[in-house]
């Protein structure tokens, strides 16, 4: 008898994460919470909301798609169509692990994929025009679980209600709370969301009260033996 293929949890997947910031009299502040001690990948680590990318992220309705020159980054070294999965992934990511939700009203098109029940039952469809591509990393070989994740900024007055309600959070991320991004490297990071955060306090200092796209975007780049890191123009 033939026994049955078990998913290879180390592949490399593709996944979103998503850094959401809201500006306040004393500098801009991130969301962030903390796996579990019992999580196989980044145990007890702060980390931004984020996670793989689902198959029917590819189907889903966006109510406004990815902006442009972020899309078309994504897609000049992808397949065709990850781009908008991977910024729905980002907004469903964002719901399931905080409560939060970036969309307009609407009723869903068809049918509901089952991981966006909840969101499409609040009557709004997601929306990608926040998300900005800022970073993107590859989980070196050898980790319990491996990524190709593109890393999305957004600004927390284009969330829908209150960005202080965590309220239908799962229980993936624990102690959500904004952090000052001045403050934010004294928690337990992994090394990656340090040097994120560098580079997202560096462009927001650029870009003001807004969030612009960069010239380029940083890529680390671990899918070999030998770790490599350029800039995607």
């Amino acid at each position: 008898m033939t026994k049955p293929q078990t998913e290879d949890k180390a592949r490399l997947r593709d996944a979103a994460t998503i850094l959401l910031v809201r500006r306040g009299p004393d500098g801009p502040s991130v969301l962030m919470g903390m796996r579990g001690a019992a999580a196989a990948f980044m145990p007890s680590k702060y980390v931004f909301p984020g996670g793989a990318v689902d198959a029917d992220d590819a189907l889903v309705p966006l109510a406004a798609p990815l902006g442009a020159a972020c899309a078309g980054r994504i897609a000049a070294d992808a397949p065709a169509g990850l781009a908008t999965a991977l910024a729905a992934a980002a907004v469903r990511e964002l719901w399931e692990e905080t409560g939060l939700m970036l969309g307009v009203p609407g009723q869903w098109p068809g049918a509901v994929p089952p991981d966006w029940a909840g969101f499409a039952a609040t009557g709004n469809l997601p929306s990608a025009a926040p998300l900005t591509f800022v970073f993107r990393a590859i989980t070196p070989p050898g980790r319990p679980r491996r990524f190709d994740a593109r890393f999305f900024l957004a600004d927390a007055a284009d969330v829908l209600g209150d960005p202080d309600d965590f309220s239908l959070a799962c229980d993936e991320l624990s102690h959500l709370h904004w952090v000052p991004i001045t403050t934010a490297r004294r928690l337990n990071l992994p090394f990656i969301t340090e040097v994120v955060l560098a580079e997202v306090a560096a462009l927001l200092e650029i870009s003001g009260d807004t969030i612009a796209t960069p010239e380029s975007v940083p890529f680390f780049d671990n899918s070999g033996a030998d770790s490599t890191f350029r800039r995607l123009a």
